[in-house]
């Protein structure tokens, strides 16, 4: 593999799943052929600090510029040709195509042989403004291949492209560590620690904001409670949403049926999936289209964790489920539908057994870090 510059805004300790997605990608790489060029997470001095701190434990070599969002200015541009030279680097990767991607042309002249852009949710947004829809092409254009989570995403995508750098794209999904994730994850002590060994559980990890659907979820428990009562619904996370949805819950009288975890720490994300019977995360497309689901990385967390899964159905998040198999698609923003097919997995301990182990064996089959790894190598 050619030695490699990584140029991005997403970046732990910048939290998020396309971090999370790019740091996994770097570690499997050859950490001398590694460079990664990224924007500083905050400003201030936790900011600062949390982000020297965790810089200094990698085994590559990261430099942060100074500002919180690269954009393909001719400074961060001039940095980036910078680095590449230095370092000797023959390939480029950009961890998002939009908007970092159209500093391609310049990264070729100075010396890229490789070039790749990887595409996520929000590049799908973008193929259907008409400006950005510009920007797309270049960037397409520009590269050698960009990738594309799943074929809701890669559909969109292409539509903006030339029908050369539509035949150039790459599935490049984020993968699961399997053996971070498995069904012995150390659930049953976040079930004690919460009161809820006794109880059926459906979990939802995710960030808080509208499309996620966790206002669904808790429009969907009265109805789960009255067929199974006892259950609970533990939202494990933060975000912007959270005193909405806690508004919610006390509306429908579930103060005591839905529990809010709050932010939990990576390390701690196994046993919290672990917790729950059921995995359910409803998700919904907003804005016209603009804001979808990429993919949802969060059901095949749940999934090689051994649950069954519920999911909704915008943007890519189906191609994270085998319908009926590992789990159920429904329609986003359906309380009801969302609660009939909870209900079904809570009474039976059977179906959840087999939907769980099948979407184990999922996993292990297609989506490991070390395949994805692979093919990521052979791209650059």
């Amino acid at each position: 593999m050619h030695k490699t510059l990584i140029v991005t805004n997403d970046f732990p300790p910048r939290p998020g799943g396309i971090q999370a997605f790019l740091h996994s990608m770097a570690l499997r790489l050859d950490p001398s052929q590694v460079v990664v060029y990224a924007s500083t997470w905050k400003r201030g001095r936790e900011g600062v600090e949390a982000t020297a701190a965790f810089d200094a434990e990698q085994p590559f070599t990261v430099v942060r510029d100074r500002t919180t969002m690269l954009l393909p200015t001719p400074r961060v541009t001039k940095r980036a040709v910078s680095l590449l030279r230095e370092h000797g680097c023959r390939s480029v990767w950009f961890g998002a195509a939009a908007p970092l991607g159209l500093m391609a042309p310049a990264l070729r002249r100075a010396g890229a042989e490789r070039i790749v852009a990887t595409t996520h949710g929000h590049e799908a947004g973008w193929a259907q403004l008409p400006a950005a829809r510009t920007l797309l092409r270049r960037i397409g254009e520009g590269t050698d291949t960009l990738t594309y989570l799943g074929e809701y995403t890669r559909s969109r995508i292409a539509s903006a492209l030339t029908r050369q750098a539509a035949a150039r794209m790459v599935q490049l999904p984020p993968g699961v560590d399997e053996k971070t994730f498995h069904p012995d994850s150390g659930g049953g002590a976040v079930r004690a620690r919460l009161g809820l060994t006794d109880r059926p559980v459906v979990v939802c990890v995710s960030r808080l904001v509208p499309r996620k659907g966790q206002d669904t979820l808790i429009d969907a428990m009265p109805r789960v409670l009255a067929a199974v009562p006892g259950a609970v619904l533990l939202i494990v996370g933060g975000g912007p949403h959270r005193a909405d949805l806690e508004k919610r819950a006390a509306s429908h009288g579930l103060t005591d049926a839905v529990r809010f975890t709050g932010p939990v720490a990576w390390e701690e994300l196994p046993a919290h999936y672990g917790a729950g019977d059921v995995f359910a995360m409803p998700c919904r497309t907003r804005r016209g289209g603009l804001d979808v689901e990429g993919l949802g990385i969060v059901y095949l967390e749940a999934s090689a964790t051994g649950l069954p899964v519920v999911a909704g159905d915008s943007g890519g998040a189906p191609d994270a489920v085998l319908d009926g198999e590992t789990g159920w698609v429904v329609r986003g923003g359906a309380p009801e539908e969302t609660a009939d097919r909870l209900v079904e997995l809570l009474r039976d301990p059977q179906l959840r057994a087999r939907m769980g182990a099948r979407g184990r064996r999922w996993v292990e089959e297609r989506w490991r870090w070390d395949l994805l790894a692979d093919k990521l190598r052979a791209l650059l």
